[in-house]
């Protein structure tokens, strides 16, 4: 390992030791062989004034919830050094009364919760601390006789602890530990089963310390033949899963969601490490041992799943594992979690990793995939050998936990499910795409507009440029949803075409069939390719975008009328061939919908011309005298798509102001 200081990027952050806090957190926190997923925590003791001009010794602290990698100054709590200095001194205190005290001595009230480590930070006696869950030095201790291994790294210059409790229990173990310790005597805490504290004097001390205390790890890792070929093997996808493995992962992941409770994402990790897990013959000894380190279990439950062919069995099978952990460790105080597992390992295939979001999902296979890792490298060097069961139990069931979830706000509308959106590039499809986004789905957008890539790129979307009458193109955009986010739920067929205004005796055979083919056999096949994952789907349903022109056609549209119907009727069919499988399937009948790509000067002047009125007038000829716009049609798909019509299916919504021919 190497350090990244850099001289150069360092002086843009010298206005203040909370600036340069700032730097040389991100160092740490965008290396994630040293931190995961909001772990570890920095520190760095100043003198601050308050608005009065009183003068305070404080802590800035990482607080709660934010990132080291991405870290800004309003990350870090300011907390009176007093305080903290005094709660240590304390022969107990819950976590939660540790919380509240080190909120109320916080300088500005509005910052995070600080760090549940804040007290050992201000017992450590320099100004810089860094705390890392450093996987090198993690894998040494939880390895059989971990403590001697650490021993002939470090001798005497690191100062081992015991496995505590994170928060007041492992503050007060290092309190007791360092009394008339001479702390230039050493480099560094090794906390076993836990991590790396580093100190210093200066900012570049505690950073460049860290990275060598690291740095001996995974020298003595290599020298005994424990790293095996590679520190860098968690990466590399893999083939891409056939057809076959696609249901199953689907199929496991609605096995997986129906135990959760509600739609969860799914995502499959085929890196190296992954594979060579999954293949292990022994990985469901293995694996179950426990996570790299105990606060992992938060994110990933204790033990992985180790998948059968029997989805079903395995997952029911888990969760009466979870009960019976549960029981023997529970006290009257714990309310039991779900007990759906995070991560599972997939023989030969790889593992997987769920959460409620992408995001989440993504943590998981993240955290799994560097404890699969380290169960390598301490397996070469005598046996994987993590914290007890009764120890991962105590994390996961921690208090300040426990009191998370209580504060935890309602899930949005879509949460954990997975839509395929045609037609997304812009106008409806687009407003479509956005408004699923917002209340929580995972969406793969799909247009024959390059820009779809650019518009929906990021880890809970991803834009596929796709001709929906194109049955190759269609089969890789069902896939990247299933193999992105482990299966569909949602689909909403928008895609179309507005042909140029056309009487039948002037109609072309190209502009009658280029509509049927967009407007009607597209989205033919596009259901058709679908179907199967929507059927093993959470919630599934489909949104078909039609037209007013079906039940009220106008002169000069005939090919897209036509079209428009056909679709209806695909939709209908679809309705009664996929109820009894629990899909629903509706029509949405949109008209004049202004600020879409159908619609430009010329196409009103030619459509006001045929009805007699001027433009102004033709875009508010309704009932109700109002124009639609694609946030108008957007909610009203999602709407349909919403449990709010879980027992609608094979409806027709008119979207049109009140058409005085449809009414």
């Amino acid at each position: 390992m190497r350090s990244r200081w850099d001289d150069h990027d360092a002086a843009a952050f010298l206005e203040s030791p909370l600036a340069l806090r700032v730097y040389t957190s991100r160092l740490l926190g965008q290396d994630p062989s040293l931190v995961l997923h909001g772990g570890g925590n920095t520190s760095v003791k100043a003198t601050v004034h308050d608005a009065l001009g009183t003068e305070h010794d404080v802590l800035h602290v990482k607080g709660s919830g934010w990132d080291l990698g991405s870290i800004e100054e309003a990350g870090f709590a300011s907390v009176r050094m007093d305080v903290l200095k005094k709660m240590a001194e304390l022969e107990s205190i819950s976590d939660r009364e540790m919380v509240l005290t080190q909120r109320a001595a916080m300088l500005d009230p509005d910052a995070p919760t600080p760090s549940v480590e804040a007290v050992l930070h201000a017992i450590i006696p320099f100004d810089w601390v860094d705390h890392t869950h450093a996987d090198a030095v993690v894998a040494i201790t939880n390895t059989e006789n971990g403590e001697d291994r650490i021993r002939q790294v470090y001798g005497e210059r690191a100062l081992i602890i015991p496995y505590v409790m994170p928060g007041f229990k492992l503050a007060r173990a290092v309190s007791e530990a360092t009394k008339g310790l001479d702390w230039s005597k050493i480099d560094c805490l090794i906390l076993m089963n836990h991590g790396v504290f580093t100190f210093g004097n200066t900012a570049r001390t505690s950073y460049e310390g860290m990275i060598d205390v690291v740095s001996r790890a995974e020298d003595y890792l290599a020298s005994t033949g424990a790293l095996g070929e590679s520190l860098d093997d968690v990466s590399g996808e893999g083939e891409a899963l056939d057809a076959d493995s696609l249901v199953e992962l689907a199929t496991l992941r609605r096995e997986v969601g129906h135990m959760r409770g509600h739609p969860l994402i799914a995502r499959i990790d085929r890196s190296d490490v992954a594979r060579r897990m999954a293949r292990s013959e022994a990985v469901g000894e293995i694996a179950c041992r426990g996570p790299l380190t105990p606060d992992h279990a938060i994110r990933t439950k204790p033990v992985p799943l180790i998948a059968q062919s029997d989805w079903a069995a395995a997952v029911h099978n888990y969760a009466d594992a979870y009960r019976d952990y549960f029981e023997r460790n529970a006290g009257p105080e714990h309310v039991e979690l779900d007990r759906a597992p995070r991560w599972v390992v997939w023989p030969n295939v790889g593992s997987v990793g769920f959460g409620d979001t992408a995001a989440a999902a993504g943590a998981v296979v993240d955290i799994a995939q560097h404890t699969m890792r380290a169960i390598e490298w301490s397996e070469r060097l005598g046996g994987w050998r993590p914290v007890g069961e009764s120890e991962l139990f105590e994390v996961e069931y921690w208090e300040l936990e426990q009191a998370k979830l209580k504060k935890a706000g309602a899930r949005r509308r879509f949460a954990g499910q997975v839509a395929l959106v045609t037609g997304a590039a812009g106008g409806i499809g687009r407003a479509v795409a956005e408004t699923l986004l917002n209340d929580g789905a995972a969406v793969v957008a799909t247009d024959i507009d390059p820009a779809v890539r650019d518009v929906f790129e990021g880890r809970d979307r991803v834009g596929v440029v796709a001709d929906i009458t194109d049955p190759l193109d269609v089969r890789r955009s069902v896939e990247a949803a299933v193999s992105r986010f482990g299966g569909l739920d949602i689909l909403v067929c928008n895609a179309g075409f507005f042909p140029h205004s056309m009487t039948i005796e002037d109609m072309t055979d190209e502009a009658w069939g280029k509509s049927v083919n967009v407007n009607l056999t597209g989205h033919l096949v596009v259901l058709r390719a679908a179907a199967p994952f929507l059927r093993l789907g959470c919630s599934p349903s489909v949104v078909f975008v039609a037209s007013k022109n079906v039940p009220a056609p106008g002169p000069g549209a005939a090919a897209y009328s036509a079209a428009k119907a056909g679709m209806t009727q695909l939709a209908r069919v679809a309705a009664l061939e996929l109820g009894p499988h629990g899909v629903r399937v509706n029509t949405v009948h949109p008209h004049a919908v202004f600020d879409t790509g159908a619609w430009n000067h010329d196409v009103i002047a030619a459509r006001a011309e045929q009805y007699g009125v001027t433009p102004e007038k033709y875009r508010t000829n309704n009932v109700l005298g109002v124009e639609l716009t694609s946030a108008d049609v957007a909610a009203t798909v999602t709407s349909l798509l919403s449990s709010d019509f879980s027992k609608t299916t094979g409806a027709q919504v008119p979207l049109d102001g009140g058409n005085p021919r449809v009414i």
